[in-house]
């Protein structure tokens, strides 16, 4: 018997109409396809650490890794030397006590928190304050989880910092979340005591959950800060933290968050449905990197100042302006008036310099005249593609 031809007229579930494909991960197959023409682009598109862990790290890891009865499924709360290591990095650094049974949630990345947390506080319907620019998976997921996105304004002539008189006007009667981002990606504005009491007495007044995302307190900053540091502010604050960052450690997949018991609960509630704990050889390094000393971080840092003078001549190349003051892994600077929009900018330095730069646009609406370079990229790249820059834009002229 003959079967019928049948066209199947599957959709995809309604939640994916409010995003779009991860900006990077879109604009990465074009550059893979152009480096597979052979055009060899320098990318100054990505923040992940060029430069490894630590030594002890990397040894902790492949010693642990050979134990036979490492292996197995780990606890979803992450191995208790983890968590003893985390609250002793915040001891020793920020001057926050947390109890490391309690207070501490070990995560496969900020992402994956992202998602927990707007899992355990938000329910569909319900509101979210996002920066605006902000990291864009804080949109994102709340989208496609069903919460509506209230954007706050971060503007270059207040800081980079919270308009409060206007968060005051706002109706924050369905705001269950407010994402802050400091030092903030991707300004590198940083962070001070001021801002987070003013965060923290917000919150409390508005009963709302501020989720600072701490993750480059330690790239070119000297006095690292924690929003838990003010007091009250674990009540209603959460904080996350990444190793990919501050460790040279991206591909490991090692973030944590912080907050009290009752909040950090919720959300286990939510990850323990979800995934599994870390290969306990990485939780082990990872715990093990967190005791690295002021020597390592300031070795890393020097890299990361050679980097950012580099980056600082590519913008001034492209006649672009920035802050002198900014910290973190990257430099934000501001496009020049004579280009129409941002990716008349980027697109051509694309095409005819073969570096990829990253248009401020993919982090919201107040980003549109920027753009941001990466520092996580070796110095002779750098000034290769500054040389390259250079050239295109004396062609040009020719």
């Amino acid at each position: 018997m003959q079967k019928e031809n049948q066209t199947y007229k599957i959709a995809p579930a309604m939640r994916l109409g409010g995003v779009s494909e991860y900006y990077f991960s879109r604009k990465l197959k074009e550059v893979a396809q152009m480096n597979a023409e052979g055009k060899d682009v320098i990318s100054l598109g990505i923040g992940s650490p060029d430069m490894p862990p630590s030594e002890k790290t990397i040894e902790t890891l492949c010693s642990n890794a050979h134990n036979p009865n490492g292996h197995g499924y780990q606890p979803y709360t992450g191995i208790p030397e983890l968590r003893r290591a985390f609250a002793a990095w915040y001891k020793r650094w920020y001057d926050v006590d947390l109890d490391a049974n309690t207070e501490i949630q070990p995560l496969i990345g900020s992402k994956e928190g992202i998602l927990h947390v707007t899992l355990a506080f938000v329910n569909p319907g319900e509101q979210i304050l996002v920066p605006n620019p902000g990291y864009p998976t804080y949109t994102s997921l709340s989208r496609l989880l069903g919460a509506e996105i209230v954007n706050y304004d971060l503007k270059e002539e207040n800081g980079w910092m919270p308009d409060f008189e206007a968060l005051e006007k706002l109706d924050t009667s369905r705001v269950r979340l407010m994402w802050t981002n400091y030092p903030n990606m991707p300004t590198g504005a940083n962070a001070t005591p001021e801002l987070y009491e003013r965060l923290v007495d917000f919150a409390r007044r508005r009963n709302i959950v501020i989720v600072n995302d701490n993750p480059y307190s330690f790239i070119l900053n000297d006095h690292p800060l924690s929003i838990l540091s003010i007091p009250g502010a674990k009540e209603c604050c959460i904080e996350f933290n990444s190793m990919s960052k501050s460790h040279n450690m991206p591909g490991w997949r090692i973030g944590m968050l912080a907050s009290n018991a009752e909040f950090v609960q919720w959300v286990l509630k939510v990850k323990s449905n979800i995934d599994s704990g870390m290969f306990r050889a990485m939780q082990l390094a990872a715990a093990t990197a967190l005791e690295a000393d002021a020597d390592w971080y300031e070795g890393n840092n020097r890299n990361y100042r050679n980097r950012r003078h580099l980056a600082g001549e590519i913008m001034q190349t492209l006649g672009c302006t920035y802050d002198e003051h900014q910290v973190g892994m990257f430099l934000w600077g501001k496009i020049p008036d004579s280009y129409s929009n941002v990716e008349e900018l980027t697109e051509q330095v694309l095409h005819q310099a073969r570096v990829f730069i990253t248009p401020g646009f993919i982090f919201g609406s107040n980003g549109a005249r920027y753009i941001r370079i990466s520092l996580c990229c070796k110095d002779e790249r750098l000034d290769e593609a500054l040389q390259r820059i250079k050239q295109s834009l004396e062609n040009k002229r020719a």
